[in-house]
């Protein structure tokens, strides 16, 4: 197996968790990416929207209700009891965002059978993706406090910070390792991806959970989305939203969901008899010098060449590329740029969907559940269609469209990339490869 590192040091993927409009676990992920189920709505107008003219997002994948995570917590099935009062009584009180992390890891844990056998829990690790994660809680709470102070919950000053996602499931889960956030706007879930490898190719971890957070987006952050011109505005919205890179594209529309994905060593993870749901073959990480929205085909290459060269393959290995496609027009098009430059163009490249056509964008936790589709893709063999792409940007490349396709069996990249030039690209295995 390729990895960051060889022998036992290398990198596998032992357990799935995802909790979100999407999808509630790995079994209906899968599912919906192979329906095609889009999880994209379109919300009513903000109650000031005819007093100030605000524009509003076109389409959104929001949960049903904030007790969603609660009510997972309660169904999931062969969760010790143990592990259940733990989960209730730490995340009680926590953000939505947070609740939702602590199912999607115990999904993932439970996958792992980390509940039956595990490293010392100062062998286990966990690295949460997302910066700016609690700006919805410091808006919700400056509402409460401005009416009340008194209202200001007790805990605001620690559920305020990032890190309270570190620290809850640490709580919950018993993890004494090495623990962190990682930001990289929307480009943090591969850069948690590869940060939770290295910890483990560098012998400081056996185990990582790798978390991707909810984003529950604060009013001031949709409206500075929708005046930057990277989220879709309701205003001439099409009745069926265009999918990513097609022409019709007018900007991202967001998304919620928490995933997990547990990295494991190959020792680890033979030692305890835990089945490798693929392989962590490489990761790449590079920088534009510019800190603006505007991408990079350059800067993108170099972030899924370097990827593919950790990974020791090449383009033809490739049998799908997981698309960063946000949607957004010049986006969209940087991306279909750079994919040309390093896959070429015709009928024997890798195949392209982007998970984004039916989550919507998830933001910081894009990465780790583009992640955790890839790995659903890769065990049953199939591509998940696009639905809303009728009108390709580039016809030269190979765009899955409206209905599932197989690809190769082997390797799979994934791309992610950030404002203020970040590119990422992750490349994950078939564990047979």
């Amino acid at each position: 197996m390729s990895g960051p590192a060889g022998g036992g040091r290398a990198v596998v993927v032992t357990g799935l968790g995802v909790l979100g409009a999407v999808a509630a676990g790995p079994g209906d992920l899968t599912a919906a990416l192979r329906a095609g189920r889009c999880a994209l709505t379109a919300p009513p107008p903000p109650d000031d929207a005819d007093r100030t003219g605000v524009s509003w997002p076109a389409c959104t994948a929001d949960l049903a209700a904030d007790d969603v995570p609660d009510r997972a917590l309660d169904t999931l099935p062969g969760l010790p009891e143990e592990l259940r009062t733990a989960a209730r009584r730490t995340a009680l009180r926590a953000p939505v965002p947070v609740r939702a992390a602590v199912v999607a890891a115990l999904q993932a844990w439970l996958e792992a059978g980390l509940d039956r056998t595990a490293p010392p829990p100062e062998r286990v690790g966990v690295v949460v993706a997302g910066n700016n994660l609690t700006e919805r809680v410091t808006e919700d709470g400056r509402s409460r406090a401005a009416r009340n102070p008194a209202h200001l919950p007790a805990r605001y000053a620690l559920q305020q910070q990032d890190t309270d996602h570190v620290a809850t499931l640490s709580r919950v889960l018993g993890v004494r390792g090495e623990g962190c956030t990682v930001g990289g706007a929307s480009a943090s879930g591969n850069l948690a991806l590869a940060h939770g490898a290295r910890m483990l190719a560098a012998g400081a971890a056996e185990v990582c959970l790798v978390v991707g957070a909810m984003t529950r987006l604060s009013r001031l952050q949709t409206r500075g989305y929708l005046a930057l011109g990277a989220m879709a505005p309701a205003h001439g919205a099409p009745a069926r939203p265009p999918a990513p890179f097609d022409v019709a594209h007018r900007g991202f529309h967001p998304g919620q969901a928490a995933a997990c994905v547990v990295l494991e060593t190959t020792a680890s993870a033979r030692a305890r008899g835990a089945p490798a749901l693929a392989g962590f073959a490489g990761a790449a990480v590079v920088l534009d010098g510019n800190h603006l929205a505007d991408p990079s085909v350059d800067g993108e290459v170099r972030a899924m060449e370097g990827g593919l060269a950790q990974a020791g393959v090449g383009p033809a290995d490739i049998g799908w590329v997981s698309a960063h496609g946000t949607g957004s027009p010049l986006g969209d098009r940087t991306e279909a740029e750079a994919l040309r430059q390093v896959f070429g163009t015709g009928g024997d490249g890798p195949w392209i969907n982007a998970t984004k056509s039916l989550s919507g964008h998830c933001l910081s936790a894009a990465g780790v559940l583009e992640a955790a589709a890839a790995v659903v893709q890769l065990r049953a063999g199939f591509v998940h269609p696009d639905p809303g792409l009728r009108d390709p940007v580039d016809a030269g490349l190979r765009f899955v469209g409206d209905e599932p396709r197989r690809a190769r069996a082997g390797f799979v990249l994934s791309n992610g990339f950030g404002f203020g030039g970040i590119n990422s690209a992750v490349v994950l295995a078939h564990p047979e490869v």
